[in-house]
């Protein structure tokens, strides 16, 4: 009882901060991903490119901003999950398992039974992916970093894809992979076989599990740097857009309608939006008649006003991130949350 009452003190002190929290009818789990734009701690890392992310680096990170970025992400997880956080949280652009203890134990997630899943990737600039989950629903049978290597290119690193089993308290189990495949940089048509060799990984991992289980519960979460029709998600990935009419062992983009829908996407360049952020789901989660389910429209962007701002150069509004260019303005991301709504069938 003590627990639910400073749950619900410290969400009606986030919604009475003049921020609106979701309105949409919230499922037994929300599953969220966020790329929190380069959250990272003030340390010089000797093995990492993070160098321009300390005090004296060229985006004179400080503590004072570090633990400002720290409660805007603890703000942007609090709308999301609206009475409560979400069950489960992917999240890219993190440094270190540090920073995610630092979310958790720093800011008024504290209060909740939140674990750690991470591995520290190749990437260059130290950059990684995680989840956090909530310990009183679900808790971890498997864990581990899938390496993404380029044939062409064997210097070439990125950042691991994160699988993890979750068993959760009714019995049921679902396996997500945390994504963050390679940027656009260099342009999209010459990076373009970065992303399909991630894809190519990724899709192999998927066809293992069917292989044991065709109605194995698999969430896909991550930022893609591609959009849903692209060959890397659409052929490659083989992730359908069209959940209509589902069937086992096969994936479906939710994330696939939402620019549409929304009217909004999950990163905004030069004006124009883009769902580069995705969730996609295997057949049985659309299909089961016991257990954890989701429908086709249950995957939604949060696009909350205090994560946007207005675009001066093009008409509407753009994200709010840390930084725009070089110039600090203190932001949230460059990138908008998703969720993704489980409901249990009994």
């Amino acid at each position: 009882m003590r627990l639910r009452v400073i749950q619900f003190v410290i969400f009606q002190l986030f919604i009475t901060s003049n921020y609106v929290c979701i309105a949409q009818m919230r499922g037994d789990i929300r599953v969220m991903f966020y790329n929190t734009e380069n959250l990272f701690d003030t340390y010089n890392d000797s093995t990492s490119a993070d160098d321009d992310f300390t005090p004296r680096g060229k985006q004179h990170w400080t503590a004072k901003r570090y633990n400002l970025k720290l409660n805007h992400i603890y703000q942007s997880i609090a709308a999301v999950g609206t009475w409560q956080p979400p069950e489960i949280i992917g999240l890219c652009e993190v440094e270190n398992r540090q920073v995610l203890a630092d979310l958790l134990y720093q800011t008024p997630l504290s209060k909740f039974r939140y674990s750690i899943v991470h591995f520290d990737s190749p990437d260059a600039r130290g950059i990684d992916v995680g989840m956090l989950y909530r310990t009183d629903k679900a808790k971890v049978i498997k864990q581990q970093p899938i390496r993404i290597e380029f044939a062409d290119n064997p210097q070439k690193k990125t950042r691991d894809i994160l699988f993890v089993q979750l068993q959760f308290v009714n019995g049921d189990t679902i396996c997500f992979f945390v994504n963050h495949w390679p940027s656009r940089r260099g342009g999209e048509l010459e990076s373009e076989s970065l992303r399909i060799a991630a894809a190519t990984v990724l899709r192999h991992s998927i066809d293992s599990l069917f292989a044991i289980n065709a109605m194995t519960k698999i969430i896909i979460m991550g930022d893609f740097n591609d959009d849903p029709d692209n060959e890397s998600l659409a052929k490659v990935m083989k992730a359908n857009y069209d959940a209509s009419l589902p069937q086992e062992n096969q994936l479906y983009n939710l994330s696939y309608n939402l620019l549409r829908t929304s009217k909004i996407g999950t990163h905004c360049f030069q004006g124009q939006w883009a769902v580069i952020d995705q969730i996609i789901v295997s057949g049985d989660l659309l299909l089961s008649n016991t257990g954890y389910c989701t429908t086709q429209n249950s995957a939604h962007i949060c696009s909350e006003k205090f994560l946007l701002q207005t675009d001066k150069r093009n008409v509407g509004f753009k994200t709010y991130p840390t930084y725009s260019g070089p110039q600090y303005i203190g932001g949230y991301s460059d990138h908008l949350p998703i969720f993704l709504d489980l409901f249990l069938k009994k």
